[in-house]
């Protein structure tokens, strides 16, 4: 089994088949890009404290600490106190399934077409353009996934949630205190579960949309920029019911104490005027969008740009 110890910065490049991937990194940057080559490259351009170990057996390539295992990931703490950092890198196919674990590090994943599996404690973590299925839980981590087709589905204590153009066919999501923002852009019907006891859950829909709508909050308020959907509620609590289009999609969205809105994307057919034959300039890059469409009470605030705007 070939295997290499990282005391140093340091590139390999493995001419074996690659169809599974494992990372495991306390602090530090991760950052895994899928790609249509054939073969899989490593730079670790920054390394303190311990050796990273490299392995490579039967399709699977392995870049970790030998004293962090997988299992139990979320629980485990530095008990011999090493100072530990790296800056990891790999470019590997599209297709390989990853795992990738981080305690205290960020990672980024993108361009993959196989399952993702990632575990982070209080690292954040930012997807983009995956096509599997991908399943992500964190301590206090952040998430955001922009893109992502595959079906997503993240666990969280505090860490909050964002999704840019969801066009996945499933989004669920569970979390104690953070908050999520969902912005859905599919192609087709969408499953879409999320549950939160303080968090706040803000989703955007298409214009049209077509789903079966139930949100609900215990004492939490309500926005609702949909006048096909029925707002009810007595004493704290509120929830939203209703069917937009045929009612083909799910949305299901509940939270004890946080608040829940639900937002209206621009038609598909409204590009933007500098995307159409002739047209005027449109206005300033940068310039702050105009409200949503919808009725008073909250509908027409701007949709979140991220878990700091919530």
């Amino acid at each position: 089994m070939p295997e290499w110890s990282v005391t140093e910065p340091r590139k390999l490049t493995f001419e074996e088949p690659v169809r599974d991937l494992h990372v495991r990194v306390v602090n530090g940057t991760v950052n895994v890009v899928g790609t249509e080559e054939g073969s899989a490259r490593l730079e670790v351009s920054e390394l303190e404290g311990p050796p990273l170990v490299v392995t490579q057996q039967r399709g699977t390539l392995t870049v970790a600490y030998e004293d962090l295992p997988w299992k139990g990931f979320l629980k485990w703490l530095d008990r011999k106190g090493w100072r530990r950092s790296a800056v990891v890198s790999l470019a590997v196919p599209a297709g390989t399934r990853v795992e990738v674990g981080v305690v205290g590090a960020n990672a980024f994943v993108s361009g993959l077409r196989g399952p993702s599996t990632i575990k982070g404690v209080t690292g954040d973590t930012t997807l983009v353009g995956l096509s599997g299925p991908v399943r992500a839980d964190t301590v206090s981590g952040n998430l955001e996934a922009q893109a992502v087709t595959g079906d997503l589905r993240f666990n969280s204590v505090s860490g909050d949630l964002t999704v840019v153009e969801g066009a996945g066919s499933s989004v669920k999501a569970d979390s104690v205190s953070g908050s999520m923002i969902v912005d859905l852009d599919p192609e087709g019907p969408t499953d879409v579960r999320l549950t939160s006891v303080s968090g706040e859950i803000a989703i955007r829909l298409p214009a049209p949309a077509d789903a079966d709508i139930e949100a609900n909050t215990a004492s939490g308020t309500i926005s609702n920029a949909f006048d096909d959907l029925r707002v009810r509620g007595q004493w704290g609590a509120h929830k939203i019911t209703g069917r937009l289009g045929a009612g083909t999609g799910k949305l299901r969205a509940t939270t004890v104490s946080g608040s829940i809105a639900l937002l209206r994307r621009p038609p598909r057919d409204e590009e933007p005027w500098e995307g159409r034959a002739g047209a005027e300039p449109g206005p300033t890059p940068g310039a702050a969008p105009g409200p949503v469409d919808g009725p008073a009470g909250g509908a027409g605030d701007n949709f979140p740009s991220g878990p700091g705007d919530a």
